[in-house]
């Protein structure tokens, strides 16, 4: 009886704050109509947001108040997890809706867009020269939303007892101050400040504002969609480029260090491990790059320049936009590519892939190995790599979670290449279109289209969702309500038996 109890105070919590978050997706979906100023035209397509956009907030809001005396108790991380799980399925499925009804998409491709966008990897099964504005703008909203965990940090803002357990479902671990609340008012002016300038050096660079807004979101959220389909080679503008970088770059780095980046303290910035990493894997790649395919290819020395430098970058932050299509491009420099795009972007930021921090650890972890061999038996040694102003020690434990992402990681990886190939594709492609779904980058060879077979499409559907929750809160979530539902069915059965 006990159990049954607070299993239904747990999942009546969930349901709560669950049903926050679709009021806040209602709402956010219905900044799109704001175009129609401009382009009423398009107005023929409002119902295809009014719609869902009403049910997402009636059905959140009897959710909410349905279950408010459930908001008062904290949740655990677990059940703070499948709020995650389940909020984040439902705002992709209906964000499909308007995909789906404007574009007359069938579910896959407007559920492969949806995800897409919110999990801020940009593949797009889309044609954008036909594409309204209304779609084009939603698209770039989704992944602004989806890079900073809107609703979850939202929610952490709001709501004091849930706040840390969603944000570290969610998978940021950091706060930028002690009080939960205060960091992600933090975050999100960091985040809109970044969108503010975004869009302002994009309008002056040349572009117009919609499609200064469009990519400000897209740069910033290190998601990549485009209105363009030569995506930022359509202006073909080193100005241009020049403003994408530190937004990408912005987007990539873990907040945290851009907080103490913008107060000022540049000795804390400088111990990040993750720029360090950066440091290291940008230079070496952009002169890999350089040499193995951008000179022999691009006529000018500054056009091979300014292409070895954006495909790092944009490669390494998972961010996907491009200047220039990959059909010409060795074996060896689209290998390059592929690694960066698993490495992937800076902890607790919008990026995906393994992560640089992960990364620093392993091989810190190598080197700690090596000293520890060269140091007597009895020596006391304190591993640690700096995080902001303070150490942050590794323990065993975390070494072996570090160590069981990777191994994960790289395992779905395999998978989903194996099956991107079986339908066809070369080796070369299979792994560069799945490392750019898994590590939420966005960048293709071709693979992605809307005539790409159903299974390849859900499978780089799958790689998406695991890759932008980073597997365990699936994975634990979706364990955690299996068991749950197992108990429940056996204390029904055990009920029964004794009727």
């Amino acid at each position: 009886m006990r159990l049954r109890t607070n299993l239904a105070q747990q999942y009546a919590g969930v349901l709560h704050y669950t049903g926050l978050i679709l009021v806040l997706g209602g709402l956010l979906m219905l900044c799109p109509l704001a175009v129609l100023v401009a382009w009423p035209q398009e107005s023929r397509h409002a119902a295809a947001f009014l719609i869902p956009a009403a049910v997402l907030c009636v059905v959140g809001a009897v959710l909410w108040r349905a279950f408010r005396a459930a908001g008062t108790r904290g949740l655990s991380a677990q059940y703070a997890g499948v709020v995650v799980l389940l909020s984040w399925l439902t705002i992709c499925l209906f964000s499909a809706w308007p995909l789906a009804a404007a574009l007359k998409m069938s579910f896959t491709h407007a559920f492969f867009e949806s995800v897409s966008g919110w999990t801020t990897t940009g593949l797009s099964v889309v044609d954008v020269t036909q594409t309204p504005h209304l779609i084009l703008l939603w698209r770039s909203i989704m992944q602004l939303a989806g890079g900073a965990g809107f609703a979850i940090i939202m929610l952490a803002a709001l709501l004091g007892p849930v706040g840390p357990a969603l944000t570290l479902a969610e998978g940021r671990t950091d706060q930028l101050v002690p009080h939960v609340r205060q960091s992600a008012k933090l975050v999100l002016l960091l985040y809109a400040g970044y969108a503010a300038a975004g869009v302002t050096a994009y309008a002056l660079s040349g572009m117009s504002v919609f499609d200064a807004i469009n990519h400000a979101f897209a740069a910033i959220s290190t998601g990549g969609f485009s209105t363009r389909s030569e995506s930022i080679g359509h202006w073909d503008s080193p100005l241009v480029e020049a403003v994408s970088i530190p937004l990408m770059v912005l987007g990539n780095m873990n907040f945290l260090t851009a907080y103490l980046l913008f107060r000022g303290r540049f000795r804390a910035v400088s111990r990040s491990g993750e720029l360090r990493l950066m440091a290291v894997l940008l230079p070496v790649c952009m002169l890999c790059l350089l040499f193995s395919v951008c000179l022999p290819l691009y006529a000018t020395l500054g056009k091979s320049v300014r292409v070895a430098v954006f495909e790092t970058f944009t490669a390494l932050t998972t961010t996907g936009f491009s200047t220039v299509s990959y059909d010409r491009w060795g074996s060896e420099s689209i290998f390059i590519l592929i690694v960066l795009m698993l490495v992937g972007g800076g902890a607790c930021s919008t990026a995906g892939g393994i992560k640089q921090y992960r990364v620093y650890v392993l091989f810190k972890t190598v080197t700690w190995d090596i000293r520890r061999a060269l140091l007597p038996r009895t020596a006391v040694v304190e591993n640690h790599i700096w995080q902001g102003e303070s150490k942050d020690f590794i323990s065993e434990d975390r070494l072996r979670r570090v160590g069981t992402f990777v191994f994960l990681y790289l395992a779905t990886y395999f998978l989903g290449v194996a099956i991107v190939a079986a339908h066809g594709y070369g080796v070369k492609e299979s792994l560069f279109e799945f490392a750019s779904a898994l590590g939420t980058v966005g960048l293709s060879v071709g693979v992605t289209s809307s005539q790409a077979p159903r299974l390849v499409l859900w499978t780089q559907i799958a790689g998406m969702f695991l890759g932008r929750l980073e597997f365990f809160v699936v994975i634990v979530s979706l364990v955690k309500i299996a068991e749950d539902a197992l108990s429940m069915l056996s204390l029904g059965r055990a009920r029964e038996g004794r009727n």
